[in-house]
């Protein structure tokens, strides 16, 4: 559990350096003030999706229940899909 809570340090320590250098170089990119402010926006919503969804694995990992399930890239749909239309050679 102590290496679930460093590592979730870690995680936003990081995410909080991202974050403070790409809002050190947005405004060397000229953009009007609208555009800006939705490039601002997005930014944040996906740095926090981004920690969300590492603290929710690295909590997972730990043992602690979350209300989330991830089951991996595709859950399997792919797998199901793939063998589903096998021939027999035979």
């Amino acid at each position: 559990m102590i290496g679930t809570l460093i590592s979730i340090i870690v995680t936003i320590i990081i995410v909080g350096v991202i974050y403070w250098a790409i809002t050190q170089l947005l405004p060397l990119i000229p953009l009007p003030e609208p555009f800006a402010r939705i490039v601002h926006v997005l930014l944040m919503v996906l740095l926090v999706l981004v920690v969300l969804y590492v603290i929710l694995m690295l909590l997972g990992a730990a043992g602690v229940h979350t209300p989330f399930r991830w089951s991996g890239i595709g859950g399997g749909g792919l797998a199901a899909l793939s063998t589903a239309t096998t021939v027999d050679l035979s």
